[in-house]
């Protein structure tokens, strides 16, 4: 086992213990805390897999962006602390176990195959694409050719959300 596979599995295990934390916290900035560091977890696996793009838009937009409106959000929302009889984090380590444990049904019932086995594509698409683009242009060109409206739909949703918040937290003022 390389040193590189060894710190894949250990990003791979703190990111998923990370993620069980983020849903069984009561505390919601707790738990986005945890959601950030999954997102880190994330990025550093993207990396190690030969996507440092992925991995550095992982930090860029949703470690940074998006959870600084979550925090934004959270704080201006001022949400107070769950009752004791909450059973938010036993239902959310529940859904959590459940999960995982489909996860390892699934895995164990995929065959004994390589990667590139599994995984067939037309041959040239992808590689022929960011030779000509570059890594960038070929992320790029589907976002804001085919997938504009998407974009922009999700940021109107964003900017909705923290109105929604804006409104809520001035009518407890």
């Amino acid at each position: 086992m390389s040193i590189l596979t060894l710190v894949y599995w250990v990003f791979a295990v703190f990111a998923v213990v990370a993620a069980g934390m983020c849903i069984t916290r009561r505390n919601p900035l707790a738990s986005a805390l945890w959601l950030v560091q999954t997102l880190f977890c994330l990025a550093v696996l993207y990396t190690i897999l030969d996507a440092p793009f992925i991995g550095v838009l992982q930090v860029l937009v949703y470690a940074g962006a998006i959870m600084v409106l979550f925090l934004f959000v959270i704080m201006l929302l001022n949400i107070s602390r769950a009752g004791a009889g909450d059973l938010r984090g036993l239902v959310g380590g529940g859904v959590a176990a459940l999960l995982g444990a489909g996860l390892l049904l699934q895995l164990r019932a995929l065959p004994n195959t390589a990667p590139s086995d599994m995984i067939q594509l037309p041959p040239g698409s992808i590689e022929a694409l960011q030779r000509q683009q570059g890594v960038v242009g070929a992320i790029a060109a589907p976002l804001f050719d085919t997938y504009l409206v998407p974009f922009e739909i999700t940021s109107l949703l964003l900017l909705a959300a923290v109105v929604g918040a804006v409104v809520l937290a001035k009518r407890k003022l």
